[in-house]
């Protein structure tokens, strides 16, 4: 399970973000297809549990995690 300490706060203009876009804007990952091959093959942690949805809402305070590198979700 991530550490919340290690993880870069990533500041979004809404109330929640898609997993697909929050991995682009956290950048994470290059591009929306890298994302949802990532997301697909059970590569990306939600609040430290596997997630395959590309559409999974986040909100203030979850924390992703993608090959080692995290960020969490700060309004």
């Amino acid at each position: 399970m991530v550490r919340v300490s290690e993880a870069i706060d990533v500041t979004i203009s809404d109330d929640v973000i898609r997993l697909g876009q929050f991995l682009k804007l956290a950048g994470l990952i290059d591009s929306g297809a890298e994302a949802k091959a990532v997301i697909a093959e059970g590569e990306v942690t939600v609040n430290g549990e596997v997630d395959v949805r590309r559409g999974r809402q986040l909100a203030a305070g979850d924390v992703v995690e993608v090959f080692g590198q995290s960020a969490r979700v700060a309004r």
